[in-house]
């Protein structure tokens, strides 16, 4: 019966078909411009904050939306980006998955298309527009790959892999169901990731018609050469 009426839900339109992942570790500073950002774009999104034992005011800020839109707030303990994803997507109750980073702030969507393309590709990232105390960086090391030409199955030079990068990636539920993130590496599960859909005859894409602004914080990984 929950299934029927979630689909009934879907087909009159009340609200977009997407769940939306966001790994929360004190990002009170910016998570709730990652939120706004999710109810600009989308019609009440399921919003899913996987939680590191936050010890700032940022689930507060979370809960300012509460009115807006549903909202789940999960705690994950012995955290690996892995693991936190994967918490998520068994809590999503809806066909398609977001994950953002909650250090970021959507410009550009289009969600129709986005859906449309998630047909052909196993999973869509989109570009990401470095931002440093509020002025608009020069990219460089990581932020080079989020460039203006659409790639599929993205290789980077850089690290002589596959890039594939979830701080704004797209899904069907369905796949991440059936193909889960490793829970052991502590960084890049998403690279390791796309290397095994490659493996397996599947295909990813970046679309840089997706854009968000990427926030600096003091211990991102991500963050060289500033300027």
């Amino acid at each position: 019966m929950e299934k029927k009426i979630h689909e009934l839900i879907m087909r009159e339109g009340s609200m977009d078909n997407i769940s939306i992942i966001i790994r929360n570790k004190n990002e009170e500073q910016h998570i709730g411009y990652a939120i706004q950002s999710c109810l600009d774009f989308f019609d009440k999104p399921e919003i899913i904050i996987v939680d590191n034992d936050s010890s700032d005011n940022s689930l507060d800020v979370v809960m300012f939306f509460n009115d807006r839109t549903d909202i789940k707030i999960i705690n994950n303990k012995n955290y690996t980006p892995g693991k936190a994803l994967n918490i998520g997507v068994k809590n999503a109750s809806r066909d398609y998955v977001m994950i953002l980073s909650a250090h970021s702030q959507i410009l550009k969507l289009d969600f129709k298309s986005i859906k449309k393309k998630l047909d052909t590709y196993i999973a869509i990232f989109g570009k990401q527009t470095p931002i440093y105390m509020g002025k608009r960086i020069t990219p460089r090391y990581i932020w080079t790959h989020f460039n203006d030409e659409e790639s599929i199955n993205m290789y980077s030079n850089l690290e002589n892999r596959y890039f594939f990068h979830n701080a704004f990636s797209f899904f069907k539920k369905s796949t991440l169901e059936n193909f889960p993130f490793d829970e052991v590496y502590g960084s890049k599960e998403d690279r390791y990731w796309v290397k095994d859909m490659i493996e397996r005859k599947n295909n990813f894409l970046y679309d840089p018609s997706l854009i968000i602004n990427h926030f600096y914080t003091k211990n991102g990984a991500t963050w060289k050469g500033i300027g």
